[in-house]
């Protein structure tokens, strides 16, 4: 019943945003609250130094930085229950300027619509963003926040009550890529019930589980009629990214959840915890990852046939369906993808891949996991050695078994010109500038 009241209410917000999505109104700068317990420091390798950009933002998530240094981050509309009711934060934009240099933002102002969600990024002289669905752009100016108003480009696609997040990532070319995920976990034919058999075919496939390809300057284009299917089989993805030295789009997935919790004849608590991967890929148009009809085991590196389509925990995937990369463990939650430059850095880290993982929820009762960034080097778009762990302590001091009590959930990722990574985290709304010494 709360999850319904909340859907509804976050439904009437998005409505009334809509009428507001053309404005763009500057707020006063956002201070932390000075009776709250301070936030404990993250730990970067040697060689690196860490200093809180902005604090106290709220639900920040996606994260672009311009070549003069100017910040821009989506803050996500969220419901907090409360013991007497519930309270909203809206969404917004939320524009910010280190002044002196120090690494710390001094000016931070918030802006834009009220329907913002997850996505925000910079291309062509325009900002980007999205609500769950719609995708603005805005033209940028010589201010920190642009005087200029919020554009549709691309819409139509389905209302869904989770996984709407519309993610972007551009080609070279003048295409822009949308992800459309699915609100269901194996397109079962009775939610999240036991041993509820999978729809063949699935009808999410039409409209979701997939990313779609657009026009970068073209307005008011619709999924349906303007949009290309550009791959199909993904559950959600919410880390994409253009790889420049390969010309390819890469992403890494969220696998689906609660495997051994429907099918406990099949799976024990440990496969529930254990399986399967978030998927790390590299796309061409056409391909096919293989949702809802099998996922990938990270623990043998094969990819098998669901449950809910035949599966037993043993049988392999029927179906031309592509592997991954990497198989990342299980319910990690990959949020964000960023191909780094190497400017200014050791070596190792030119063309290599940063993945933030915001920990899930889905490894009960054991503890959580992710909570982290990790480095994946590669060259010309090839993986080239191990991943490694790049920041380990989002969590904390301890192992949680709550998500809910894990010190940050990191959730964006960007490249500063001076070749700095940005990292946000969606729990306190604190924002990290991560440089080379």
């Amino acid at each position: 019943m709360i999850g319904s009241m909340q859907y509804s209410l976050k439904l009437l917000i998005i409505f009334a945003a809509a009428a507001l999505a053309a404005c763009t109104t500057a707020s006063k700068p956002m201070n932390q609250v000075a009776s709250e317990p301070p936030l404990p420091p993250i730990t970067v390798p040697e060689g690196f130094q860490a200093t809180v950009f902005a604090d106290r933002l709220g639900a920040t998530r996606h994260i672009a930085v311009r070549d003069n240094g100017d910040v821009y981050v989506a803050r996500e509309f969220r419901i907090e229950r409360k013991m007497f009711g519930q309270e909203a934060e809206w969404g917004a934009l939320i524009a910010l300027r280190d002044e002196n240099g120090d690494g710390v933002a001094d000016r931070i102002e918030t802006f834009g619509p009220t329907d913002v969600d997850d996505e925000v990024r910079i291309h062509k002289g325009y900002l980007y963003f999205s609500s769950d669905q719609v995708v603005y752009r805005m033209a940028l100016d010589d201010n920190l926040v642009p005087q200029t108003v919020a554009e549709p480009l691309a819409g139509g696609f389905p209302m869904t009550a989770s996984h709407g997040s519309k993610t972007l990532a551009f080609d070279k070319v003048g295409n822009f890529y949308v992800n459309s995920g699915t609100p269901v976990n194996a397109c079962e034919s009775k939610r999240m019930s036991r041993e509820a058999p999978g729809i063949d075919p699935c009808p999410y496939l039409e409209r979701s589980a997939g990313v779609w390809r657009f026009s970068d300057d073209k307005l008011y284009q619709d999924q349906v009629r303007d949009g290309v299917r550009y791959f199909t089989g993904t559950r959600n993805i919410v880390a994409m990214a253009w790889n420049p030295w390969a010309d390819k789009l890469y992403f890494v997935m969220h696998g689906r959840d609660s495997i051994g919790m429907l099918w406990p004849d099949f799976y024990t608590k440990q496969d529930n915890a254990e399986l399967p991967a978030e998927e790390f890929h590299v796309a061409e148009e056409g391909d096919n990852f293989g949702w809802p009809y099998s996922y990938f085991d990270p623990r043998t590196n094969q990819r098998m046939q669901s449950p809910e389509y035949g599966g037993d925990g043993k049988t392999k995937a029927v179906g031309d369906y592509k592997d991954p990369l990497i198989g990342f463990p299980a319910h990690w939650a990959p949020n964000d993808l960023l191909f780094h430059t190497g400017n200014n850095w050791p070596a190792k880290y030119a063309q290599g891949a940063f993945i933030v993982f915001h920990g899930s929820w889905n490894r009960m009762p054991f503890e959580q996991a992710g909570f982290k960034l990790v480095f994946v080097p590669m060259q010309d778009g090839l993986v080239t050695g191990d991943w490694e762990v790049f920041i380990a302590d989002f969590v904390g001091p301890a192992p949680v078994k709550n998500p809910g009590k894990a010190a940050y959930r990191p959730t964006g990722l960007a490249e500063g010109p001076d070749g700095s990574i940005y990292i946000t985290e969606d729990k306190h709304g604190r924002i990290w500038k991560v440089s080379s010494k």
